[in-house]
């Protein structure tokens, strides 16, 4: 399945909502500090109701501590590329910055042009929701892959 990577997310009730997309689709969270919650923040727990048992979260120092053989794509609003232009695999990594600052350019340097994907947005527009974004781009994953492990009555 995909990995989801929330780069110092601030906001509980956003990542709250994504551990419930992660639950209900299989994919897996990582976290990378600092976090601008507590993992026990009233909040997170009441956005992610009772699904934090069902997602596996795991949490980094720094983003440097997630090695992988997969391809990473950072979602910014700095990308040329749309997210639905890239090809996904199971195993990706979907890395999305903090609500009110983004990824930060050192970050971006150090990936492929390609592989920093967008959003189509009005010009001179902020950016959506981070759980939202997180939603669509994870959604489209899933969908090129036929719904892989998401629902046995779509195979």
């Amino acid at each position: 399945m995909f990995n989801i990577v929330l780069y110092q997310p601030e906001i509980p009730p956003n990542t709250g909502n994504i551990i419930r997309l992660c639950a209900n689709t299989g994919c897996f969270l990582h976290l990378i500090e600092p976090l601008g919650f507590k993992l026990e923040d009233k909040q997170l727990r009441r956005a992610g109701l009772d699904y934090h048992e069902w997602a596996e979260v795991r949490t980094y120092k720094c983003i440097s501590e997630l090695i992988t053989k997969h391809s990473v794509y950072a979602i910014s609003t700095k990308g040329k590329k749309y997210y639905h232009q890239a090809e996904f695999k199971p195993g990706d990594y979907l890395v999305f910055g903090p609500e009110t600052r983004g990824l930060p350019g050192d970050y971006l340097k150090t990936l492929d042009q390609d592989h920093i994907l967008r959003l189509p947005m009005r010009e001179n527009s902020r950016s959506l929701n981070l759980s939202n974004t997180v939603a669509i781009v994870t959604y489209e994953a899933l969908r090129q892959n036929q719904f892989c492990d998401t629902d046995s009555n779509l195979k």
